[in-house]
């Protein structure tokens, strides 16, 4: 048994399982251990946010509250709305208006479950935070803190938490790492938590309907105007239904009736067009970054370096050579291709040993 009893940690209890055994493995451990559901956009109907399963759903609470009270810990509710509206919401729905696809959950890692989080646990006199994601977080020999990916590749989730400072990381806890997603929930079972067997939250939980134009046009008084279609070339080949309801890769949806299946190539808020191209226009072996931040180096010392990149959440990760064009910019060079690399996602940057290097803003 470890004895961590004059350590406190904050643990983000969503009402799923891999936060709920977080908060048990913790417990367990010996830390002084406060459970904490983030309150951040809840305002639909109860029933609804069942039925899809949001994270951090009105149901969310009062599953926590069940496993803090079967686990023998305090539980609290705290309010993020205004934290959430300015760094999640609105960022959202201003990249889809300028042409790019977002990754709200990216931005709410990194500046509400963490930087309001933090900043609140530490104030209650907490000495670290804890979530439920498949990550670990080591110290390297150089004092630096880095994020390793988690013992289960399947499941891992370092890539959404890329934008992590060294302050967040030295400060955080991430106990679910260390096990597969088949162990925590045996874990779970064993242990009578009531949500050892829910369903794992939907992708974006703030729209349970996954209709992103019409969440964004009911929650902006941008115009947001139908277009065209267009190929390289510039030949119109039909009209758009505005450009919030399309990203790159795209095939499905489209109404292009063109005998065979055509891909969005790129998005032109600018002339307000969405152009198609075939499928391998979608492929590039070129990729800008800027937003960079670094974790297990402090920058890209000499010209290049060759990483592992991943450009989305569920890509495996391709060699990829980067090369610093500018303060706060790299070109990203894949010797084989890549698919829909898409502007406004991130790409992240792993070691041969599977620590994050670092990851920027696709550009």
């Amino acid at each position: 048994m470890f004895d961590h009893g004059n350590q406190r940690v904050v643990v983000g209890m969503s009402g799923g399982v891999d936060s709920s055994a977080a908060a048990l493995l913790l417990k367990r451990q010996g830390y002084d251990v406060i459970g904490v559901t983030m309150q951040i956009w809840q305002d639909e109907e109860e029933n609804v946010l069942e039925e899809n399963g949001g994270c951090c759903g009105l149901s969310a609470v009062e599953d926590a509250r069940r496993v803090a009270s079967r686990i023998g810990i305090p539980h609290y509710v705290m309010n993020f709305k205004a934290e959430f509206r300015k760094y999640v919401e609105t960022y959202f729905i201003d990249e889809y208006i300028h042409g790019r696809t977002p990754n709200p959950c990216i931005a709410c890692n990194r500046y509400v479950k963490w930087e309001s989080l933090l900043s609140r646990s530490l104030a209650i006199g907490a000495d670290y935070i804890a979530t439920g994601h498949y990550a670990r977080v080591e110290r390297l020999p150089d004092g630096r803190f880095s994020l390793r990916q988690s013992v289960t590749a399947r499941k891992d989730q370092t890539y959404a938490l890329y934008n992590l400072t060294q302050e967040q990381l030295s400060r955080t806890l991430m106990p679910v790492g260390e096990y597969s997603k088949e162990e925590i929930r045996a874990i779970a079972r064993e242990a009578g938590l009531p949500v050892a067997q829910k369903p794992d939250s939907q992708e974006i939980c703030f729209i349970p309907d996954h209709d992103y134009a019409a969440y964004i046009r009911k929650n902006t008084d941008a115009d947001l105007p139908t277009g065209n279609f267009v190929d390289r070339e510039g030949h119109v080949l039909g009209r758009h239904l505005g450009i919030t309801h399309y990203t790159i890769g795209q095939r499905k949806g489209l109404n292009l009736a063109m005998g065979h299946p055509v891909y969005v190539t790129q998005i032109r808020p600018e002339t307000n067009e969405v152009m198609i191209g075939e499928a391998e226009d979608v492929f590039t072996d070129t990729v800008f970054c800027d937003q960079l931040n670094w974790m297990a180096v402090d920058g890209l010392h000499g010209e290049e370096r060759m990483v592992r990149a991943k450009i989305r959440y569920n890509h495996a990760g391709d060699p990829c050579i980067i090369r610093r064009e500018g303060d706060d910019l790299l070109k990203c060079t894949f010797p084989g291709r890549v698919r829909a690399a898409t502007p406004g996602q991130a790409i992240v940057f792993y070691d041969e040993n599977d620590y994050v290097l670092g990851g920027g803003t696709i550009r």
